[in-house]
C-alpha cells in the first residue's frame, strides 16, 4: 500500500466534505459565528496532534539524544515553527490557534465555549473526563475523543495519519470553499484576520505542509504492510468524524434558522 491508494480509499468521504451542504448555509455573519464557534475546537485540537507528533518524532526531553529518522525529525520540527509561531496579518508571533481567536474576536464571534472547555480542561487535568462532561454537540465531543484516543495510542504512524489525512491534506481545498462563501456573502464586512488566516493555511498546506507531511508517512511506513493498513483505517476514521462535526455545524445553523 502507499499514499496513492489511501487517497483513492478517501477520495469518497474527501467528496463528501468538500460537496457539504454547510457551505451554502453560511449566509450571514450570525452563521458566519456559528461556524467559527465550532470549528475553533478543530484548530486547536489540530494543534495537540502536532505536538504529540513532536513528542514522538524529536526529542523534547533532556538529556537530549538524536531520535532515529533525520528526515522526519526535520519534517515535524518545519511544520511546528510555523503553526506555533507564524507571523500574524500585523506582523507579531502567534499560533494559528491565536490568530484564529483573534479573527473571532474581531467579527463579534463568542469564545466563551472554547474558553470554558480549556479552562475545564486545564483544571481536570484529563482530557477525556472534560470531553465526557462538557454541555458540547455529541459530535463535537466525538471528534475530540477520536484525536486524543489516537495520541493516547501512541502511535506515529496513526497520530501523522490522523494530522494528514485529517487535517493538512484536507484543509487547502476545503478552506478555499470556505473562503470562497466568505467572500461573496460579506463584501463590506471587516474579515481580514479571518480572511488572512485562511489564506495562510491554504499557502502553507498546499505548498509546504501538505508535502511535507505525506514524506513524513512514507518516513514513518515504509515498508511495513501493517503500519499502512492502520494508516488507512485512521484516515477512514478521521474524516469521518469531520464528517461529523460538519454535520454537527450544519445541524446548528438549521436550527438557528428555524427559531428565527
Amino acid at each position: 500500500m502507499n499514499i496513492q491508494q489511501i487517497n483513492k480509499t478517501i477520495e469518497p468521504q474527501k467528496n463528501i466534505l468538500l460537496q457539504h451542504p454547510l457551505y451554502k448555509k453560511v449566509k450571514t455573519i450570525e452563521d458566519l459565528k456559528c461556524f467559527l464557534e465550532n470549528h475553533v475546537f478543530a484548530v486547536w485540537d489540530f494543534m495537540s496532534l502536532l505536538k504529540a507528533l513532536q513528542s514522538k518524532l524529536t526529542c523534547t526531553t533532556t538529556p537530549w539524544f538524536a531520535t532515529k529518522n533525520p528526515e522526519t525529525r526535520y519534517l515535524i520540527n518545519e511544520i511546528v515553527v510555523a503553526e506555533e509561531s507564524d507571523l500574524s496579518i500585523d506582523g507579531r508571533r502567534q499560533s494559528h490557534y491565536e490568530m484564529y481567536i483573534e479573527a473571532m474576536h474581531d467579527c463579534g464571534a463568542n469564545t466563551s465555549e472554547i474558553d470554558s472547555f480549556l479552562a475545564e480542561v486545564n483544571s481536570l487535568q484529563n482530557i477525556f473526563v472534560a470531553i465526557k462532561t462538557s454541555p458540547l454537540h455529541p459530535n463535537v465531543k466525538s471528534f475530540l475523543d477520536f484525536t486524543f484516543r489516537v495520541i493516547e495510542e501512541g502511535k506515529p504512524h496513526e497520530i501523522a495519519a490522523a494530522f494528514t489525512f485529517g487535517r493538512e491534506d484536507l484543509i487547502p481545498d476545503m478552506f478555499t470553499a470556505i473562503l470562497k462563501n466568505f467572500q461573496e456573502n460579506f463584501p463590506d464586512t471587516d474579515l481580514s484576520k479571518l480572511i488572512y488566516y485562511f489564506e495562510r493555511h491554504i499557502e502553507l498546506d498546499s505548498d509546504t505542509h501538505g508535502p511535507m507531511a505525506m514524506q513524513m508517512i512514507n518516513e514513518l511506513c515504509g515498508t511495513d504492510a501493517q503500519k499502512w493498513a492502520e494508516v488507512e483505517e485512521i484516515a477512514k476514521m478521521a474524516l469521518d468524524k469531520r464528517i461529523g462535526l460538519w454535520d454537527a455545524i450544519e445541524e446548528s445553523l438549521t436550527a438557528k434558522l428555524a427559531m428565527a
